[in-house]
């Protein structure tokens, strides 16, 4: 039986980037898995969390339990490391309602990132995808350090045909994005992306891979302004592309 897979596409994916949510769906079907969309989803409370506003954050969060856990699916998978980072710590956030705390739990433990998904429950490789460059992957924070997803990403760029990985000064180093950070210390947050994309222009890269699309965004602006010719991809996209 094809794994069933409820796909919670992001605040950034729904309103920035719906080709990357196309991209990550359109992907999952291609390896096997029968995919649902509840258009009810909503924001998984980060930025409100993040901002102090807890009780805003958990009205969101409320309703995220509500939709997600009544899906008929065995998973939930969303192609942001950040995204499945603040599902996994709903628990936290509901320590005085236990019934609540405990369809937290559930989430959390039914929630995965894309690439991590793929490699780790799937056991998948993902065949006959090809882009012809030199590539720099930027390991986001949230990802890499909190949620420990750091092999996937990886794992599967080294099987796309006619790519060849970079490595660059610097890349494990915060982007400077940070969610409600690159609001609140704008100028900060630009010198950090700033450098960042000095160095991976210094690598020599035609191509930014990415598994976060607020990471990603950030970078996006700095390369645009400087008009560099690096194309700025999420993993989804360059997992599909033939």
């Amino acid at each position: 039986m094809n794994p069933r897979v409820s796909f919670f596409a992001t605040c950034l994916a729904d309103t920035v980037f719906p080709h990357i949510a196309a991209d990550a769906v359109r992907l999952l079907e291609k390896l096997g898995c029968s995919v649902t969309f509840n258009p009810r989803q909503t924001c998984c409370g980060q930025p409100l969390a993040n901002a102090g506003f807890h009780a805003e954050a958990a009205a969101a969060m409320r309703l995220q339990l509500e939709v997600l856990l009544t899906d008929p699916a065995d998973y939930v998978v969303c192609p942001s490391g950040s995204c499945v980072l603040q599902i996994k710590e709903y628990p936290k956030f509901f320590k005085n309602r236990p019934d609540l705390q405990d369809k937290a739990r559930q989430l959390g433990d039914k929630t995965y990132e894309l690439t991590d998904f793929i490699v780790n429950v799937l056991g998948r490789t993902v065949p006959g995808a090809r882009l012809d460059g030199r590539a720099a992957y930027h390991p986001s924070c949230h990802m890499t350090r909190l949620l420990g997803v750091t092999k996937p990403p990886l794992a599967l760029l080294e099987q796309v045909a006619g790519l060849e990985l970079v490595d660059f000064k610097g890349q494990d180093k915060c982007c400077g994005f940070g969610g409600t950070f690159a609001v609140k210390l704008g100028a900060l947050s630009s010198a950090m992306a700033a450098e960042k994309v000095e160095n991976i222009r210094a690598a020599g890269a035609h191509y930014l891979i990415g598994a976060d699309a607020g990471c990603l965004m950030n970078l996006q602006g700095i390369i645009q302004r400087k008009r560099y010719p690096i194309t700025v991809l999420h993993i989804a996209q360059v997992l599909m592309a033939d």
